[in-house]
């Protein structure tokens, strides 16, 4: 078994990649909301930054992102990150990032 994690800063994309998925065999799947690490140094006080600086990180950081996790079979993958990438492409920039981790344990999935 695998974990596919999916960073996806386009968030208007989730559904067409959540109904994608579902229909190659996903039965679920872990959805969390996600922020970038430059927001939250934009919203540090205490960070030594001038404040041209500090405002154009506030600008460009303020989107949300969406980290989905997923535990497949190791044979789904493959399939499963084609699928994906049929959606979004992750090579554009801030577009997001996937990859996969294999699993040693599992429990409380259904086999």
């Amino acid at each position: 078994m695998q974990l596919l994690t999916l960073i996806l800063k386009k968030e208007k994309l989730l559904d067409e990649i959540l109904k994608n998925l579902a229909a190659e065999g996903v039965r679920g799947g872990t959805i969390l909301d996600g922020k970038g690490m430059g927001e939250e140094l934009a919203n540090m006080e205490d960070l030594p930054m001038f404040g041209m600086l500090r405002s154009i990180l506030r600008d460009e950081e303020k989107e949300c992102c969406k980290v989905a996790l997923f535990v497949v079979q190791d044979e789904q993958v493959v399939q499963l990150r084609n699928t994906i990438k049929k959606t979004v492409n992750l090579k554009e920039p801030n577009s997001g990032i996937m990859f996969v981790i294999p699993l040693t344990y599992v429990s409380g999935f259904d086999e």
